[in-house]
């Protein structure tokens, strides 16, 4: 065991001795996840089109305004002082700005400014005139209403003459709210054939990408030390081939789990991924996956027969592995035949297994199938290493 400690601590120690490794270890991953997952989602952010409002009016009508605007489930109202929201407008901080003049209490005239070819600004736009169209329904029984008692008895003061516009104006707002709907809204049931949000899938694909690659770099490894002399010179030493084959792939396969649960929790702190609901499933997932790897990096370094090959073809290999697994695009998305023939991958059954935990809500019973395929995968993959193994 002190053996195979030191081998590990010695590969690592050679992986790490440029600092530029840490480039690809965590600080890459993190940012083409984020990239490609919408960014930072620590929860369920508020993906209205922000439109803000001057309110110089105060008045009930402007009041029903707002809350029609907040109710909406395309613009989001943030209410600011004229001077502060023409200031954020002019910096292009917000697509519209929608100012409620003094005079708005019985009706009248409001004031849409919007960004130049912005489509947000003409979503604000459409979401603003649909909420005056359901208001304006409203303010016109209370005018009418207004206007008829007025003229059956005038009112004292205007602000008599306010006031009850004010309740016949909650009062039509009232019935229309509890008005009968006159049309039956049917969603369709089908379930979508293509399971996809983007930060799963992009937190699992990068995940699978970026361990599975130096994973497959083990091959070099050999490589390198066959040029080098060092297996030959460690193999004289009373050291068994057993033990140092364990002692590199234990070393290489400790720093992908590390890798991947730095992956995993950031994943689930800054994008708010649920990696924690099943943490055995994931665990077992994941040393299944590094193994299957770390095995296909061994039986590769006893094919190639120098580093730099080795690390073409790793690359190579690990990126049209990731691809095809459905890494970088859903797997649905291709034509039959490469789904069938993407079976053959471990990244296949490596994806499929992740989102089974993180999309799909599945738990150790769910990702069964997909570990044991990866642990066949592995079995298969170090028997050709270990049979094909030589020292020079």
């Amino acid at each position: 065991m002190t053996k195979i400690f030191a081998l590990a601590w010695k590969d690592t120690l050679l992986r790490f001795a440029s600092r530029s490794e840490l480039l690809f270890f965590i600080i890459l991953p993190l940012v083409f996840t984020f990239i490609l997952g919408g960014g930072f989602n620590p929860g369920q952010a508020d993906s209205r089109v922000r439109v803000l409002v001057v309110d110089e009016a105060g008045s009930a009508l402007a009041r029903e305004v707002l809350d029609a605007l907040a109710a909406s489930t395309a613009v989001r109202p943030d209410v600011q002082p004229r001077a502060a929201a023409e200031e954020q407008f002019t910096d292009r901080q917000a697509a519209a700005l929608l100012i409620i003049p003094a005079g708005f209490a019985q009706g009248g005239e409001l004031e849409l400014r919007q960004q130049p070819n912005n489509l947000n600004a003409q979503v604000a736009e459409r979401a603003v005139r649909a909420v005056i169209g359901r208001v304006g329904q409203a303010l016109t029984v209370a005018a009418s209403s207004t206007a008829e008692a007025e003229s059956r008895q005038p009112f004292a003061a205007a602000a008599d003459r306010q006031a009850y516009f004010d309740a016949a104006l909650a009062q039509a707002e009232t019935l229309f709210t509890e008005a009968p709907a006159r049309v039956t809204v049917t969603r369709a049931t089908t379930q979508d054939p293509v399971d996809y949000d983007p930060a799963a899938n992009a937190s699992a694909g990068q995940l699978i990408t970026w361990v599975f690659i130096p994973l497959l770099g083990l091959s070099g490894l050999f490589a390198f030390e066959r040029q080098q002399g060092t297996l030959r010179r460690l193999l004289v030493t009373p050291t068994q081939r057993g033990t140092l084959l364990a002692g590199t792939i234990a070393g290489q396969v400790t720093l992908a789990l590390v890798q991947m649960t730095l992956l995993v929790v950031c994943g689930a702190v800054f994008m708010g991924l649920g990696w924690a609901r099943a943490p055995l499933g994931l665990a077992l997932l994941m040393v299944a996956f590094a193994l299957a790897a770390a095995a296909l990096g061994t039986a590769l370094g006893t094919f190639v027969k120098s580093e730099n090959q080795a690390s073409g073809l790793s690359m190579m290999l690990g990126m049209a592995m990731a691809l095809l697994g459905g890494c970088w695009y859903p797997i649905e998305l291709f034509p039959e035949a490469v789904r069938t023939a993407a079976k053959l991958l471990p990244t296949t059954w490596a994806m499929q297994g992740l989102l089974d935990l993180v999309l799909r809500g599945q738990d150790v019973p769910g990702v069964l199938l997909e570990a044991g395929v990866l642990a066949g995968f592995a079995a298969v993959f170090f028997a050709v290493g270990v049979a094909r193994f030589r020292y020079e």
